[in-house]
């Protein structure tokens, strides 16, 4: 009896835990997002150009941005 109502708790956590397909997804465009918003800020510190540290520091607001509307 205690076994089952332990597997029947473990159950509904493992549940709780699972995220849905749109949360998956979401989540990895974030991750991704966040990936990008390193890599432009890297190139900004190496950017030798100011015009193309300019671009870099509009993609970076654009990043910002779509990171903002995604929550």
């Amino acid at each position: 009896m205690e076994e089952q109502q332990a597997e029947a708790k473990s159950g509904m956590t493992r549940d709780k835990v699972r995220l849905s397909t749109d949360q998956v997804a979401h989540e990895r465009q974030r991750q991704s997002l966040f990936l990008s918003r390193s890599r432009v800020l890297q190139q900004i510190q190496n950017a030798k150009s100011a015009t193309h540290r300019q671009m870099l520091e509009l993609a970076l607001a654009d990043l910002d941005a779509q990171i903002t509307r995604l929550g």
